[in-house]
This record gives structure tokens, sequence and C-alpha cells, in this order.
């Protein structure tokens, strides 16, 4: 028995919902999916490239990038014209069946697999594809995605919360906002939207934020924006006023002296420097050739 929907060459499906504990999912040649039923999801780009866009932002995948989202997300996921992606939806009950068999769970967040993982991953996914979408028969695609987001689960403990569950709880919100940091890199994030997200106060939040991640919010924000600036510099033709708008910065001079304080040079050198080392190492691959 199929227990999977795929969407390639373009074609555009949305999913409606569970009828059983889990469901897989692929795109694939341009194909999409549309989340429109609220459950927890994980995606993994197997080959090639494509983008998520979900209420945190949106994401570029590339070989090896995985990333999950709480039902409230409602991603849509696209590949590339030579990309494949994957994923699993799951219901409730999964996720209570893997916090029994491995006393863990999954979370929001996104990551990189070695190509190792990648490869048993996928041979997990077409097993779990093609069965009937029971929580025993998909058993060791979630132990393994358990196992994957490990680094994760070994921060639960440091969430605020008596016991386990609450401090799951809470995990899965901050790892939410965390996303939607990363998915927002284009402009300041306010701590009130971040509030809002979780369902938690100004005060808590950042209270709690800071204990998880050792950075506050706003610290957390200011990086990202400039790790997007440098991936800007590096890969187009944007002018560094152009970048400096494309990342939330109100005026040139206070991105260049956040740029160098950062990434220890100014933006213009940051590029020719960077143009340079390319180069140079494309001269490198050719004389060995």
């Amino acid at each position: 028995m199929s227990n999977s929907l795929w969407a390639a060459r373009g074609q555009m499906l949305a999913f409606e919902g569970l009828d059983q504990a889990s469901q897989c999912l692929g795109t694939s040649r341009l194909g999409g999916i549309q989340m429109s039923a609220p459950a927890f999801n994980l995606w993994i780009q197997v080959r090639g490239d494509g983008w998520i866009e979900s209420r945190e932002g949106r994401f570029r995948m590339r070989r090896g990038d995985w990333m999950a989202f709480e039902k409230e997300s409602a991603p849509m996921v696209q590949s590339g014209p030579q990309g494949l992606c994957i994923g699993i939806v799951l219901d409730s009950s999964a996720l209570e069946s893997l916090q029994s068999l491995s006393d863990g769970s999954l979370y929001a967040g996104r990551g990189r697999l070695p190509t190792r993982e990648l490869r048993t991953l996928f041979r997990l996914w077409r097993e779990a594809a093609h069965s009937d979408g029971g929580v025993l028969t998909v058993r060791p695609l979630l132990l393994q995605l358990a196992y994957v987001q490990r680094d994760l689960a070994a921060r639960v403990r440091r969430c605020p919360g008596r016991s386990r569950s609450r401090k799951r709880q809470v995990f899965g919100r901050m790892q939410r906002a965390h996303l939607y940091l990363e998915g927002n890199a284009d402009r300041v994030v306010r701590i009130s939207e971040l509030a809002d997200l979780t369902s938690f106060s100004s005060w808590y939040f950042s209270k709690a934020f800071h204990a998880l991640y050792d950075e506050s919010p706003q610290t957390l924000s200011v990086r990202l924006r400039l790790e997007r600036a440098a991936l800007l510099l590096r890969t187009t033709s944007m002018m560094v006023g152009e970048v400096a708008a494309a990342t939330g910065f109100d005026n040139c001079c206070s991105f260049a002296r956040a740029f160098k304080n950062h990434h220890g040079t100014p933006a213009s050198r940051y590029r020719v420097a960077e143009r340079t080392a390319r180069a140079r190492t494309t001269n490198e691959i050719d004389a060995s050739a």
C-alpha cells in the first residue's frame, strides 16, 4: 500500500490532512506541495535545490539540508529544476510514540546532513512511503530523525519548566522563534513579534531565549543579518548600499560599522578579498588539471 503524495514537473498539490499516523511527501523538478492542514512536518533536500516558504519566512534548500516545522507553520515546499525533496507529516500519536521509544521528540528547526545520514534517511523514507502509514511501519524512520536532531534534543533540559513535557513545549516554541529570525534576516524583527509567535510575554521570551541559545534575540538577529549581507556581497553584484537596505539597516554608516565589527573588514574590502580568493582557487584548479 502506498503512503505517499508526490508533486513533480511543475505540479502544485495541497496536503489537506492525515487519515493515518504519518504520510510521506515528495517534490521534484519544480513540483510543489502546500501544507494546508495543521501537522508537524519535516523535509529533506536529497538532490539539487529548492525553496520552502512558511509563516517563519523563506528558506533556500540545498542538498543535505533539512527543515522541520510545527503544525502552525503551513509551509509551501518547491523543488528546483533538478531538485528532489522528501518530507514526512506526523500526527500527535506518532510523536507520542517516538517519546515512548527514545524519550525524545522532534522539533522545529533546520540543519545539514552528512552524505551517509542523507542516504540512510532516504532509504528509510522510501520504505515508509510504501507502508500503510502506521506508527510501527515508520518507527525506523522516526528513530533516525530523532538521531538527526540529537543536538537539538540536548538543549531541551536548558529550557525553563518543572516537567520534561513543559520543557519540550517551551523548546518547540523557542525553535520556531529561532526559525523566524533566520527567515527574516532581511529586516529588524521586534521582540513583540517573537513574543506573539510563541505566546509568551516579551520578558519571559527574552529570558528563556537567552538561557537556551546563549545570546539575546536582538544579538542573533543582527548576526544573521550580517551573515546574509556577507552572502549577498559574495554572490551578487549589489552595491554596498543596496546590501545594507536588503538586510534591514537604516543607513550605510550603521551597516559599515556593524559589518566591520562582525567580519573584521569593511564590506567593500570583503567583496574584493572574496573575489580574489575565488579567482586564486580557480587558477589553482586549472593549473593542476
